[in-house]
């Protein structure tokens, strides 16, 4: 397929595809007369690019991401350690928001019930 064809079927510009290219991320197209022409599988190697994007792996980390197992193993390790950290920041983030809607406080920070939970958070963290 073409690059427009991989580009519209994949949601993901002709320029971003180009770029993955540059840097690796994506194998070379064969070429026709002139023109990149991607294998069906592109789509889905698209796909995974995507999904590692919005994971929050770095370029760096998504090429290491597709090498060898041994290879990758420790960025992955490394990633999942990072990534539950962020779900407990953002769990955090989703009480106090949650919270601070139903709240009569002014301040919220003046609230008993959620000086408590700011106490419980705080004990919670690992010591630097």
């Amino acid at each position: 397929m073409t690059i427009g064809r991989l580009s519209e079927i994949t949601g993901v510009p002709a320029s971003a595809i180009r770029y993955w290219e540059r840097h690796g991320l994506l194998p070379e197209p064969e070429r026709q007369g002139g023109q990149r022409r991607y294998p069906p599988e592109a789509a889905e190697r698209i796909t995974v690019l995507r999904k590692c994007q919005q994971a929050g792996l770095t370029l760096v980390e998504i090429g290491e991401f597709q090498r060898e197992q041994s290879r990758r193993e420790a960025m992955i390790r490394a990633k999942i350690v990072e990534i539950e950290q962020r779900m407990v920041d953002l769990d955090h983030a989703h009480q106090l928001l949650t919270h601070a809607l139903r709240c009569g406080e002014e301040d919220i920070v003046r609230c008993p019930k959620f000086r408590e939970q700011m106490a419980a958070w705080q004990s919670a963290e690992p010591a630097p």
